[in-house]
């Protein structure tokens, strides 16, 4: 049977692991004597829309290798939504056109639950299409909310950020509380999932140490409650530090943060749960 080449794209916000990412998809591809080249879609899925493909087979073995400590996306990422094949069958026509084009048989993407959807889409596409090719998700998100993954690639980078920035800023306003801000408010990133904001609770080794609240999309936020706790930490310790996540909702599930706008993905647009609670 002939080799079929490979196609792998990155996808969504970028971390400081998805190219590591990268090189175990590329060296374990070329150790594999049934996949031929492996292709990387630059700027994601709008590479393969735009038949924009880099041929990984013209780097190195050393340069590959050397992705595992490379910042940023090597091949460009997107945030990009395929809309259903019911409704723009041309553009799932186009992707079969330029995989066949270049004899791919593999779809690696690399990226967090919009990332999987757009998989999943490719794999009913080929079906759909009777094209054979086999979609497999490479999963990443700093919010650790994949299912099945347990440390998702990304969280620990991020998990590790925030601690240390929560323990900075806590610093900085404890030496200077007397006579200047006495309430600071770390703003992290989790629409749903309250992983990154916990992990600003490693900033602390006991209960009186900062962060003093730390709130999370999953449990309601009380107004009155969160206000009273703020008021209390600023007596008991002269200041008062707090990790939101800009998940953080209200009991009837609306967001404290909602600026009224959706993304690309139709998700309620988040930012600004700082100077809200502020």
């Amino acid at each position: 049977m002939a080799k079929k080449n490979a196609f792998y794209a990155q996808s969504g916000g970028v971390t400081a692991v998805i190219n590591a990412s990268a090189c175990g998809v590329i060296e374990t591809a070329r150790a594999n004597k049934q996949i031929g080249k492996v292709y990387a879609g630059h700027n994601g899925i709008i590479g393969a829309l735009r038949e924009e493909l880099i041929d990984t087979s013209k780097e190195s073995a050393k340069t590959i290798s050397a992705l595992r400590h490379t910042p940023s996306g090597a091949f460009g990422s997107c945030r990009y939504k395929l809309k259903s094949i019911e409704e723009n069958r041309a553009e799932y026509e186009r992707l079969i056109e330029v995989f066949k084009a270049h004899n791919i048989g593999y779809f690696f993407y690399n990226g967090g639950g919009d990332s999987a959807d757009t998989c999943l889409k490719i794999s009913q596409l080929s079906e759909t299409m009777g094209y054979p090719l086999q979609a497999i998700h490479i999963p990443k998100t700093v919010d650790n909310d994949l299912p099945i993954t347990d440390n998702c690639p990304g969280f620990g980078s991020v998990a590790k950020y925030v601690a240390i920035s929560t323990k900075e800023a806590a610093m900085d306003i404890a030496s200077m509380c007397e006579s200047s801000t006495k309430v600071f408010i770390l703003e992290v990133m989790g629409r749903h999932a309250g992983w990154i904001a916990a992990a600003g609770g490693l900033a602390g080794t006991n209960g009186d140490e900062p962060p003093h609240i730390i709130l999370f999309p999953e449990i309601a936020f009380d107004r009155d409650k969160f206000l009273a706790k703020v008021d209390e930490s600023v007596k008991k310790h002269g200041y008062c530090v707090i990790v939101a996540s800009e998940g953080t909702q209200y009991e009837d599930g609306r967001f404290v943060a909602d600026a009224g706008a959706k993304d690309a993905f139709g998700h309620t647009q988040l930012g600004g749960v700082a100077p809200t609670l502020a």
